[in-house]
């Protein structure tokens, strides 16, 4: 039996090298897509938020998919003192911010009523009224969408333990019966572990007393197991304010008395009787008088006259 030869030391120190060969080829794929998966995740990820400088502005629109801050350099408002027919609930608000800018206990606020009297402009006088008075405390306004609030603990939690003070408003603020997002409201009013920062105070409009509709609280009571129990879970978010304030709609006398204001302020030169006689018949035509066709029918006035609105 004829054997064959053993390799030679040649043939075996080459497999060996290819061997090894292989190997770092394989080891620098391994490396080279180990660095492009690391790369897409990092594209993928969320960018970094940028740090907060509640120095660039009074007033901030709270965008949570990128849990960022945006500064509002010139906030839509008119001065309080073009705000009639609400004396009473502004003084009620206007003392309630006074006492959170001072840093003593203040109520959360619902501003419910009727349309277009002054809810939403109310809140933005007050701040602006309150913040130059106390510009030592940094008051600040952060508005938030009605379909952000589920992250409202997101937020809180920004703005926990800032030595600034934070009015977060939600103008027209209203729930549809599947809506779930409420609870997060509710912990975040008067309830949860930690509950609502000592420096952060919230204000909300609607056009409804509890935050949702009529129909929807009576048909609780008739299709409910247990009516009672079904109606307090959703009324009682509207419980958790501190402080309600109702608008309802003006008189002749008081609507009038809006145009006054916004004519005598942007000095719109126009006599009385004519201006009475058009402002009544722009409110008829709307079918409502309000301080917001009040607005409107000035806004109309100044453009067919030339005048130009200037804040």
């Amino acid at each position: 039996m004829v054997k064959s030869p053993p390799p030679s030391r040649k043939n075996a120190t080459k497999k060996t090298s290819g061997r090894g060969a292989d190997a770092r080829l394989a080891g620098n794929d391994n490396a080279a897509l180990l660095t492009r998966i690391a790369g897409a995740l990092e594209r993928l990820a969320p960018a970094a938020p940028a740090p907060l400088d509640f120095s660039a502005a009074e007033a901030f629109v709270w965008h949570p998919e990128g849990r960022k801050l945006a500064a509002v350099r010139r906030v839509n408002r008119v001065d309080m003192s073009l705000l009639k027919g609400i004396d009473r609930v502004r003084d009620l608000l206007v003392e309630n911010t006074e006492r959170f800018a001072r840093g003593l206990p203040a109520n959360n606020a619902l501003l419910w009523g009727a349309r277009g009297m002054g809810k939403s402009s109310l809140v933005k006088a007050a701040h602006a009224a309150i913040g130059a008075t106390h510009r030592a405390t940094g008051l600040k306004l952060i508005e938030i969408h009605r379909e952000d609030i589920e992250s409202l603990p997101e937020l809180m939690t920004l703005l926990r333990n800032r030595k600034e003070r934070f009015i977060v408003f939600c103008d027209d603020l209203s729930f549809d019966a599947e809506d779930t997002s409420y609870k997060s409201l509710k912990t975040m009013l008067e309830g949860g572990i930690e509950g609502r920062p000592e420096n952060v105070i919230f204000y909300a409009t609607s056009n409804r007393r509890h935050l949702m509709a009529r129909d929807m609280v009576e048909n609780e009571r008739a299709t409910a197991i247990n009516p009672g129990e079904a109606v307090e879970e959703k009324v009682s978010l509207s419980d958790r304010f501190g402080l309600w304030l109702g608008f309802h709609r003006c008189s002749q006398d008081e609507y009038l008395a809006m145009v006054d204001g916004y004519i005598a302020h942007y000095r719109v030169p126009i006599a009385g009787a004519e201006l009475r006689r058009e402002a009544l018949e722009w409110a008829t035509t709307r079918g409502a008088r309000s301080g917001r066709v009040a607005w409107q029918y000035v806004q109309d006035l100044a453009g067919r006259l030339g005048v130009k609105m200037g804040n």
